[in-house]
């Protein structure tokens, strides 16, 4: 790789904002492209219009420009084979291949690899067929977990108290395909309770070095009440998991999935994610991702001391070793800033104020989500608008910087959970 790396990031999204604001700060000095990006991430890196899932676009953009390096942000274009493209034609990519990335691109795949691989896991039962699901949902204790098989950023997940909402999730996902193809199979799981974190880590397709755990917050408003949505506000690190569940994880989860995943003859390389809950100091998987959290990488990101263009060309080129993963001391959080109507139907294109505040805060980063310029105005531009995000000595005083700075933001029907973090400081994990 050159001394000035040409770096593409994939998606214009806050976790790919996070990912380019961390990569300018390389003393290496990258220059930064971003496919589609937003109006945030432009201040850091070139902007394409080209979007996320265009893989003949984007193909066509790392060959034009000699790009370097790419780091792919969603799961979509994993999903679709993007990494498979880029790699057959000599490119170097942070990320899976489709078959890989079948652990987030399918449910049903992801529990069947687990069972394998005796990876513990929620109990579990697969249906292609709406009434067998039916039949099943009334035949089982309460809460009941109904998940989508395919990928619904973030929105495919019930957590069914009545029949009534089970009957509910059945019908809307496998007969009135609210979520398209990705709700045709159902996955209905045993409901676990205790607490609910983040595990990521970097892999190389050999070597595995897990990042700073994290606590992601779900449902939209503040006690973990409301809808599923992509994640309103997350912090790391976690205090309640310490060195030795991290290292659980790694020898019980993270490692028999890619010996698993490499005996089917899928090497898997890039960024592995573990939704997790911690059940009496046992670790269950709830689900795995391909990627990056949104918005847990954005708290990680801020913590990584190591240099960023050296660190994703190791996993890149199968040179990753732990000493390249190095942290600074402290806490992150960062906090959503939603637009109203948020997940289901956000309103888009309100003006947003506040910017000029926002930039006297040294201390404060803020990571466009959903955001773009008309007629010279900022305004929204997706349901997750922005992510404030703060980093302190101590998770309270990040949590201040962070909840101070929301409130200078402006833009109707703004709504964001004021109970980030909470879990952490009762030290009692609780769920978010």
């Amino acid at each position: 790789m050159p001394a000035s790396p040409k770096i593409l990031v994939i998606g214009g999204g806050g976790r790919e904002h996070a990912l380019v604001w961390k990569l300018a700060q390389s003393p290496r000095q990258p220059q930064l492209y971003c496919a589609p990006g937003n109006p945030g991430i432009a201040e850091s890196a070139q902007c394409v219009p080209i979007g996320a899932d265009d893989l003949d676009g984007l193909t066509q953009l790392v060959k034009s420009e000699r790009i370097d390096l790419t780091i792919v942000g969603p799961e979509r274009p994993l999903v679709l084979g993007l990494a498979d493209r880029l790699r057959a034609d000599g490119h170097a990519v942070v990320g899976p291949s489709a078959a890989a990335a079948r652990i987030e691109g399918s449910k049903s795949f992801a529990k069947a690899v687990m069972a394998r691989a005796k990876i513990p896991t929620a109990a579990a039962e697969i249906f292609d067929d709406p009434d067998r699901a039916a039949e099943y949902a009334m035949r089982q204790p309460l809460p009941l977990v109904l998940k989508a098989d395919g990928l619904a950023q973030g929105k495919g997940v019930v957590i069914a108290q009545s029949r009534q909402e089970a009957l509910q999730m059945i019908e809307q996902c496998m007969r009135a395909r609210r979520l398209g193809e990705a709700g045709g199979r159902l996955v209905i799981e045993q409901f676990l309770s205790g607490a609910e974190v983040t595990c990521m880590a970097v892999t190389d397709g050999t070597t595995i070095v897990p990042l700073a755990p994290s606590q992601d917050h779900k449902q939209l408003h503040d006690g973990g009440q409301g809808p599923n949505t992509g994640g309103m506000g997350a912090y790391a690190p976690v205090p309640f998991v310490q060195p030795a569940m991290r290292g659980r994880v790694e020898r019980e989860i993270f490692r028999p999935l890619l010996d698993e995943l490499s005996r089917m003859g899928i090497p898997y390389q890039g960024i592995l994610y573990a939704g997790l809950m911690l059940c009496e100091g046992e670790p269950y998987v709830l689900e795995f991702n391909c990627r990056f959290g949104d918005p847990e990488a954005q708290a990680v990101l801020m913590l990584l001391e190591s240099d960023p263009v050296d660190l994703f060309d190791a996993i890149a080129h199968g040179r990753l070793q732990p000493s390249d993963v190095r942290w600074r001391n402290g806490s992150a959080v960062c906090v959503v800033l939603a637009s109203e109507g948020y997940p289901d139907a956000p309103k888009l294109g309100r003006t947003i104020d506040g910017m000029d505040a926002i930039r006297t805060m040294k201390e404060i980063q803020l990571f466009h989500a959903g955001t773009a310029m008309h007629d010279g105005r900022l305004v929204t531009h997706g349901g997750r608008v922005f992510g404030v995000g703060a980093v302190a000595v101590s998770l309270p005083e990040a949590l201040k910087q962070a909840y101070q700075a929301a409130e200078l933001i402006h833009f109707e029907g703004k709504h964001y959970r004021r109970d980030i973090g909470t879990a952490a400081l009762s030290q009692r994990g609780g769920t978010a």
